[in-house]
């Protein structure tokens, strides 16, 4: 059973009367029917731990301070923000003060589109989403506003030859500072994610568009398992993890948190995303790693598929942490 987006449940409850509402009424069934499922994750107070853990997927709600109140009582202390740039900014300005009421970090506004698209026009309509999105982030003081780089081909987040080349890395540079200028952010930080298919593809290429972007507004959003794109990586990830936090350091914004597993036969490599404690991540060493940088450091579990997964999720983190002595 699939988790829809939050952000067409907010819609779809707020304005019952647009577009998409029988998808709605189908999306709000399917969370409904996993409600009490969904309010038992986490089971823990957010005081027992030290890193913000926070999920992808929105608890269900009708208002935000029901949302915020859900994700409290669930023992998470940091959300992804719920809504885009073009709600209602009532309803924005309630989202945020109930994540601050409820002491929840809000870690990251999303953008997830292709600011390199080769369509002059779609091209356009991302980067004025990029640029409405970082100015919604700045305004509701998240830690970070976060996308891709962006693809040179058909898929907005596929992998290219042309995504390594060094007109490229020209065109990100020039692109993240368009962003930038366009909003000049005090209050959050714009982002990339790195990817296992396009630049930034290590810590080191990371720094080297940071000081090429040379705007204060640029900061770093983690996501070492997309790091993970080959055996030496895969197997050494304990290194290379405390290698990417030892280069990037307090830079680091948010982080986002699975598991994968590199298929031991498979011809030709193949590492793919799998169930929380099945995988070879260490991710109790990312965690503490990423503690050290900032004891708060938002911790965001993402990709799967229902509330029981992410409350598995969750539970194999509890798990992990009371084992280390250190919640």
């Amino acid at each position: 059973m699939e988790i829809e987006s939050d952000l067409c449940v907010f819609f779809h409850m707020t304005y019952p009367g647009i577009h998409l509402h029988i998808r709605f009424c189908m999306v709000y069934y399917i969370w409904t029917k996993q409600y009490e499922r969904a309010d038992r994750i986490g089971r823990v107070t957010q005081e027992e731990y030290c890193m913000r853990l926070g999920i992808a997927a929105s608890l269900p709600h009708e208002t935000p301070e029901e949302w915020a109140k859900k994700h409290k009582d669930a023992g998470l202390g940091a959300v992804v923000f719920p809504c885009n740039a073009d709600a209602p900014r009532e309803w924005i300005e309630r989202y945020r003060d109930a994540a601050w009421d409820n002491d929840l970090v809000i870690a990251e506004v999303g953008i997830w589109n292709n600011p390199l698209d080769r369509d002059p026009q779609k091209r356009k309509q991302n980067l004025d989403r990029c640029i409405a999105q970082l100015a919604l982030a700045d305004f509701v003081h998240a830690n970070c506003c976060v996308n891709i780089s962006g693809s040179t081909g058909a898929l907005w987040d596929g992998g290219y030859a042309e995504n390594y080349t060094r007109e490229t890395f020209e065109e990100i540079v020039e692109t993240v500072r368009y962003i930038l200028d366009a909003v000049h952010p005090t209050h959050t930080e714009y982002s990339l994610e790195p990817m296992p298919y396009m630049l930034p593809d290590s810590p080191e290429t990371y720094l080297e568009l940071a000081r090429a972007v040379d705007r204060p507004g640029f900061g770093f959003h983690m996501d070492a398992v997309n790091l993970l794109n080959s055996p030496r990586r895969y197997f050494g990830n304990r290194e290379f993890v405390s290698h990417c936090f030892s280069l990037l350091g307090n830079r680091v914004k948010s982080c986002h948190l699975k598991d994968t597993r590199m298929e031991p036969s498979a011809l030709t490599v193949t590492i793919r995303e799998c169930v929380f404690g099945e995988g070879g991540f260490d991710m109790l060493h990312y965690i503490r790693t990423a503690e050290a940088v900032d004891p708060e450091m938002p911790m965001i579990i993402e990709h799967l598929p229902t509330y029981e997964a992410y409350d598995r999720a969750v539970a194999h983190i509890r798990m992990l942490t009371e084992a280390d002595g250190k919640q």
